[in-house]
């Protein structure tokens, strides 16, 4: 992986390349990966994520007119022109910059004085890996405007919310609030118990002998939009069928028998988020009492529910928890980990057996298209800042 010093080399060139000049300002947001907690944000539910060590670099600087330039040092240099003083719409040149587009257009709306600005994006967060590099870039893009133009009053918990509208409204795609959120609140050395729905957000201590291990199937995840937002339009069915706001309403036992005039696969997709939120507080409760066998218990029972009820997972990735789970056993979790069909899986466990995991993933793991994983070990870090 890139460290930060090569993606702040590589965005100050392309910077330097387009507007002749160097950013004044830099912006920093992280990935993230979710420990447990899959598809409960958007049902008011809890997740349970840390912020890793990977992340988007935003470097801006001040116009003297209206526009908004953009040079993305990932794609080749591409471009994107913006008018601050002229509706913003979406890009179909250059959907990459939907993300910045999004962002600003939703500072705009909600009040915020911008000015013209130049900005330079590098990152590296795997794309299309479920660690939320879109999240990242959101909410560095919104961080950089806000030092840029002094948007003092603009909270983390607040810059998350607006990301989070310019991904759902803008871009199209109706994610929930756990990826800006922790994006822009995590802790160094903390998971985040988040409650979805009241937005409180309780930093919760890594035991120190655990270490975060990441592991990406390189399994490109196909269609994961449009069933996301399936699996979206099916909870939301199932929360109109019980009467509730949101499956976070629901409680365990409502689920035991299977109602006749609910359709089968909506019950499944129900009874997945109603027990994954238990396991997230159960989870939590067992980081915080160094509990490292009941964490595997609760990692191993949500990545089955991913499989079995919200059938998210693939071949490749059941074969990569398998043979992380025989390496670590009760000694560490594993799961997928993200929105599904591809992607990542994340395990808890020891430097050591991390290490061994590696080394027997190198061995036995190839993706259907012949590839092999990618495995890095993750600290959990600070939220969004400025440099």
């Amino acid at each position: 992986m890139t460290t930060y010093l090569e993606v702040q080399k590589k965005a100050t060139a392309s910077f330097a390349a387009c507007f002749q000049s160097t950013p004044t300002i830099w912006a920093r947001a992280p990935g993230r990966v979710n420990l447990i907690g899959e598809h409960t944000d958007y049902n008011d539910g809890f997740v349970l994520p840390c912020a890793i060590n990977f992340g988007t670099l935003v470097g801006i600087s001040a116009r003297h007119d209206r526009l908004v330039c953009v040079v993305a040092a990932d794609q080749l240099d591409a471009r994107d022109e913006f008018s601050l003083d002229a509706p913003i719409t979406q890009s179909q040149e250059n959907p990459w910059s939907n993300y910045v587009r999004g962002v600003v257009r939703e500072l705009q709306s909600a009040g915020y004085a911008l000015n013209g600005a130049n900005l330079s994006v590098s990152g590296n967060v795997p794309q299309g890996a479920g660690l939320s590099s879109s999240a990242s870039l959101e909410v560095a893009v919104g961080q950089a405007f806000k030092a840029l133009y002094g948007l003092q009053k603009l909270l983390p918990s607040q810059l998350a919310v607006l990301a989070q509208r310019a991904e759902n409204d803008f871009v199209g795609c109706r994610c929930g609030i756990m990826d800006q959120m922790i994006s822009a609140c995590g802790k160094a050395r903390h998971a985040l118990l988040l409650d979805c729905r009241s937005l409180v957000a309780t930093p919760i201590s890594m035991p120190a002998e655990l270490v975060v291990l990441i592991v990406n199937s390189n399994v490109r995840r196909g269609l994961v939009e449009s069933e996301y937002n399936t699996r979206r339009q099916q909870c939301e069915a199932a929360a109109a069928y019980y009467g509730v706001k949101a499956l976070r309403d629901l409680k365990i036992e409502q689920l035991e028998n299977p109602p006749a005039d609910l359709p089968a696969l909506v019950f499944r997709r129900a009874r997945h988020v109603v027990t994954e939120n238990q396991r997230t507080l159960d989870a939590a409760d067992a980081l915080t009492r160094g509990d490292i066998a009941e964490l595997s218990r609760l990692m191993s029972a949500s990545h089955l529910s991913m499989r079995d009820d919200f059938e998210i997972t693939t071949p490749a990735i059941d074969h990569l928890v398998d043979i992380v789970g025989e390496v670590v056993g009760k000694r560490g979790g594993v799961r997928m980990t993200g929105g599904g069909f591809g992607g990542c899986v994340v395990a808890l466990t020891t430097h050591a057996l991390a290490q061994e995991a590696i080394t027997q993933i190198a061995e036995r793991y190839r993706s259907p298209q012949g590839a092999p994983a990618t495995s890095f070990l993750c600290v959990p870090s600070d939220g969004v800042g400025t440099f």
